[in-house]
Formats: structure tokens, sequence, C-alpha cells
């Protein structure tokens, strides 16, 4: 149950901060305005929140982790937000994020 609460706070995360990445991107590059960027700043901040919530104590490791979502989230928001089409080396690139982030988090440790 730790792991798919774990896996679940990372989507959540990844949700946030490349989403509020997103919206702070469509203001400023493709002169949305201000309410777009304000409401990427927020949702950056929830990110910040979301990660606090992950049962692993460890800053680093939790961040280490979460850069291997980041990179698969960020090409799946680029799919479904701006049409764009990953080829092989990109689907491969992500899923080894997603087996590093793996090996972070969930290896056994025995403490």
């Amino acid at each position: 149950m730790l792991v798919a609460r774990s896996a679940a706070l990372f989507v959540l995360a990844a949700l946030f901060e490349i989403g509020g990445a997103w919206l702070v991107w469509q203001g400023l590059k493709e002169h949305r305005g201000w309410i777009w960027i304000g409401a990427g700043v927020i949702a950056l901040g929830a990110y910040g929140f979301v990660a606090t919530l992950q049962p692993e104590g460890e800053f680093g490791r939790i961040l280490a982790a979460y850069g291997g979502v980041f990179v698969a989230g960020s090409i799946a928001w680029g799919m479904v937000a701006d049409g764009y089409r990953p080829d092989r080396w990109d689907v491969t690139g992500a899923l080894i994020c997603l087996a590093g982030m793996a090996v972070i988090m969930y290896a056994p440790r025995g403490h």
C-alpha cells in the first residue's frame, strides 16, 4: 500500500510541477497573461507541498527519484498538451528514468 501511495503522490507532484511550468510558459511565451503565470506559480507551490507527503523521509532521495517521474511526465504532458510525438529514444530514456526512480525509492534497504 505504501508503494501505491508513494506512486500516486509522485504522479500528483508531476501534474502540479509540469502543469505549473506549462502555465508559466503559456503566460510568457504564448502571451496569455498574468493569470496563467499566477496559476502556474500556485501550482508550482502545490508541487512543493505534495512532495512533503511522501512516506519516505529523505529529501534527497525523494527529489532524486522524482526526477525520473518528471522526465516521463514531461514527455506525456507534451504529447497531450502540445501534440509532441516522442521517438523511440525519448520513450527508452523515459523508461530508464522510471526504472531508476523505482530502484531509488523501492529497493529493499534492510533498515
